[in-house]
């Protein structure tokens, strides 16, 4: 009984000081996703505005596959280790993945999260610097020019083509990540536009805003 009792005070006590960070405006986000081994809170549906739902989802999507990207960029890279090449491209294939990904989250996929929960300039200006960043990384990934970095650690289409000379079951698998890595562009300059016409006023998302008829041009 004495430590049901213990139970029920520590759960009284942390729904207090839920309540009392609630009324101060303290925003409380518990993990939830991915399902299994919840490490991130995504919650669209009930944090975003409807209107603008479609394009987080998105965003959150382009999150996703940018981790697609690096982890089969560490798949190619362990074909061409294997096959002879360097292997300090597979460390720095795998320092991108380690790095890209949760940086990705917090840099630009959060700041767009709260920009959107809470209308924050400060919050759009930060993702944008932060995901034009990314969209420029995933163009020079998907390109892999052979300078400004080591061998083979990017699957871009350069290096599809040289491999694909010395090993063609690597080769193809560069060709595959070189796709990923143009679908990653496409899919990132979509949500950017998005978000920067919402930004400005224009586009759909910003024409369903609840403030929109009150600034529309008299008939």
């Amino acid at each position: 009984m004495a430590k049901e009792a213990e139970l029920n005070r520590r759960e009284q006590e942390i729904k207090r000081r839920e309540e009392a960070l609630a009324r101060a405006g303290v925003i409380i986000e518990p993990k939830n996703w991915p399902p299994f081994f919840p490490i991130i809170h995504v919650d669209i549906s009930n944090d975003i505005p409807v209107h603008l739902q479609r394009v987080q989802y998105v965003s959150f999507a382009s999150l996703l596959g940018l981790v697609i990207c690096l982890f089969w960029n560490i798949l190619c890279v362990t074909g061409a280790w294997i096959t002879g090449h360097d292997p300090r491209i597979w460390f720095l294939a795998v320092i991108y993945f380690i790095t890209g990904c949760p940086g990705a989250y917090f840099l630009w996929y959060r700041p767009l999260y709260r920009a959107m929960r809470k209308d924050s300039a400060f919050s759009y200006g930060w993702f944008f610097l932060f995901y034009f960043f990314h969209i420029a990384f995933c163009i020079y990934a998907a390109i892999s020019p052979p300078f400004f970095y080591m061998g083979r650690s990017l699957a871009g289409i350069f290096q599809a083509i040289s491999e694909m000379g010395e090993n063609a079951a690597v080769g193809i698998m560069y060709f595959m990540g070189f796709a990923i890595f143009v679908l990653e562009v496409l899919l990132s300059i979509w949500v950017f536009q998005r978000v920067y016409w919402f930004f400005r006023g224009k586009g759909t998302e910003a024409q369903m805003r609840p403030d929109a008829a009150s600034r529309a041009p008299p008939s």
